[in-house]
């Protein structure tokens, strides 16, 4: 099992910044990928960006290209995405995932932190 704890969720102005941390517990060793979805009201679940766990290449959705960021620091298990130049459409749940070695798509979830933009 992989537990995952995000933090660094709220209110901000559009223009903005925010930086989401996402801490990974338990069989980190399994990890071959982590990564942001969000789902904003209303709207399906949205794939945001995600980072290999060896190597550090990154993926992002077209909508915040240029935009948002994604990190990782091995050593201590986190996973930071840095969001800049917010705009209201960004508001949202955001979910910290986690994909496991020989395993397609995300097997874990966090519980989720809420992200809002003002205009």
């Amino acid at each position: 099992q992989v537990q995952l704890v995000e933090s660094g969720g709220g209110l901000v102005q559009a223009g903005g910044s925010l930086r989401l941390s996402c801490a990974a517990s338990g069989r980190t060793f399994s990890i071959s990928v982590m990564g942001w979805f969000r789902q904003a009201p209303g709207k399906e679940r949205e794939f945001i960006a995600a980072i290999r766990w060896s190597g550090g290449s990154t993926t992002f959705a077209d909508s915040v290209k240029g935009r948002f960021t994604i990190s990782r620091d091995n050593a201590k298990n986190t996973v930071d995405l840095q969001m800049n130049s917010l705009k209201p459409e960004d508001t949202a749940v955001y979910y910290c995932v986690a994909g496991l070695i020989g395993r397609a798509g995300y097997d874990y979830w966090g519980q989720g932190t809420q992200v809002t933009v003002s205009s």
